[in-house]
C-alpha cells in the first residue's frame, strides 16, 4: 500500500547575492538562489545473494541541442573589411607615452564568425586605472576583480539564454545606470567591461552613453572622437568606423560622440535601433556594455532601456535613498530585467573576503 502522506514544503533558502533582482509589487527585492542539489542515495545489494554477472547498462540518449543561428538582417550601410596587417601609428595615451606593439588582437581572441570591427587600437592607461583602484588588465587577482567575476557571470547567463531563444531579447546589451549622479556607475561599468573581456569566448564593447558627462575615455587614458551620437544623427557615419580598439584583447570603445541637445530625441528615432543591431548582428560572443546617465538626473537611460535586454541600476551604500531608487527602476520600464548592484558597502553579512584566498598557502 503506497503511503499517501504529503511531504513537508521545502526549505526555503535564502542567500546573500551581489546583484538583485528589481520587479513590481510590494516584494520589489528578491534574491533568486539556485535550488539545493539532492544528496545522492546508495543502492545496497541484496544480503547473502550469489554473484551475479553485472548486465550491461544501456548510454542514455544523447540530448541535441539545435544551434540558435541569427538571422542576418539586411545591411544598413556598407561594411568595408578590415586591411590586414593592421598599422599600428603611435598614440599618446592619457599624457603617459604612447605603449608601442599595441595591436588588433589575434583571431583566436575573438569569437568565431564575428564581425570584425574597425578604427585605430590605443593603449589603455594601467597606472591610471590602478591609481583609481580600478581592475588592471593582465595584474593580480584582487577582492575587486573577484567581486566583478561573480556580478558578470549572472550577466552572461542572461546574454547566453537570449541567444538560445530563451532570455529576453537583446539580453547581450546591458545598460548600466544609477538614479543620482556620483553613486559609481561609471566605475562599475569600466571594471565591469574588463571583467567580461578576459573571458575566452566573449568580445565587450563599452558605449559611454552619458551624452552630458561622458567619462569613460578619460578613465581608460583613450583619445576622444566621433561616437555614437555622430552615428545616430548622420547616415553618412557608420558606427563601426567610431569605434576605438585597445591593447586589451577583446575590449573595444565606442564613444559618447558630439554633443547634442536632442541626444534624447536622437535614441527614440527608428534609426537607432538599425545602428545597435549593426553592434551585435551576426555575432555570437559579443557584449554591449553601455554607461549611461542617470536615470533622475537625465532622460537617456529611460529611452536606451528600450533597446537593451538587461539594466544594472547602481546602488551606493549609505547613499542612494529607497524613494530615488524606486523612482528609477520605474522610469527604466522599458526593460524587463533590472537588476541591483549594490556598491560602496563595507560590511557583509556573510562575512565574504573575495580575493583573499589567492596566494594562501597551507
Amino acid at each position: 500500500m503506497t503511503d499517501q502522506t504529503p511531504l513537508p514544503p521545502p526549505k526555503r533558502v535564502k542567500r546573500a547575492s551581489l546583484i538583485e533582482r528589481a520587479g513590481g509589487g510590494d516584494d520589489w527585492r528578491r534574491i533568486v538562489a539556485p535550488p539545493a542539489a539532492a544528496p545522492p542515495v546508495a543502492v545496497a545489494p541484496p544480503a547473502a545473494a550469489p554473484p551475479v554477472a553485472a548486465a550491461p547498462v544501456a548510454a542514455p540518449e544523447p540530448v541535441i541541442v539545435p544551434a540558435i543561428i541569427p538571422a542576418t538582417p539586411e545591411p544598413v550601410f556598407d561594411v568595408a573589411p578590415m586591411p590586414a596587417p593592421f598599422p599600428v601609428p603611435p598614440v599618446p595615451s592619457f599624457g603617459a607615452p604612447a605603449v608601442q606593439g599595441a595591436r588588433e588582437p589575434a583571431p583566436l581572441d575573438r569569437p568565431t564568425g564575428a564581425q570584425l570591427f574597425r578604427g585605430t587600437f590605443h593603449a589603455i592607461d594601467r597606472k591610471h586605472l590602478r591609481e583609481r583602484g580600478m581592475i588592471e588588465p593582465e595584474g593580480p587577482v584582487t577582492a575587486l576583480l573577484e567581486e566583478f567575476r561573480i556580478i558578470k557571470r549572472q550577466l552572461l547567463q542572461t546574454a547566453a539564454e537570449t541567444r538560445a531563444g530563451r532570455g529576453p531579447a537583446h539580453g547581450e546589451r546591458i545598460l548600466v545606470c544609477s538614479a543620482l549622479p556620483g553613486e559609481g556607475k561609471t566605475f562599475c561599468s569600466v571594471n565591469l567591461a574588463l571583467s567580461m573581456a578576459a573571458e575566452k569566448d566573449t568580445e565587450v564593447l563599452l558605449v559611454d552613453a552619458d551624452f552630458a558627462k561622458p567619462s569613460v575615455l578619460s578613465t581608460l587614458g583613450l583619445p576622444g572622437g566621433p561616437g555614437l551620437l555622430d552615428a545616430l544623427s548622420d547616415p553618412r557615419v557608420a558606427v563601426e568606423d567610431c569605434i576605438l580598439g585597445t591593447d586589451v584583447p577583446g575590449l573595444f570603445v565606442l564613444p559618447a560622440g558630439n554633443a547634442s541637445g536632442s541626444d534624447t530625441e536622437w535614441l527614440a528615432a527608428a534609426r537607432t535601433a538599425q545602428v545597435l543591431d549593426r553592434l551585435t548582428s551576426q555575432t555570437r560572443g559579443r557584449i554591449v556594455i553601455f554607461d549611461s546617465s542617470p536615470v533622475l538626473a537625465a532622460s537617456p537611460a529611460s529611452a536606451l532601456a528600450l533597446h537593451v535586454g538587461q539594466a544594472v541600476v547602481v546602488v551606493r551604500a549609505d547613499m542612494t535613498s529607497e524613494a530615488a531608487l524606486r523612482d528609477a527602476v520605474g522610469l527604466l520600464s522599458g526593460c524587463n530585467d533590472i537588476k541591483l548592484l549594490l556598491n560602496g558597502s563595507h560590511f557583509s553579512p556573510s562575512g565574504r573576503r573575495f580575493g583573499t584566498y589567492y596566494g594562501y598557502k597551507d
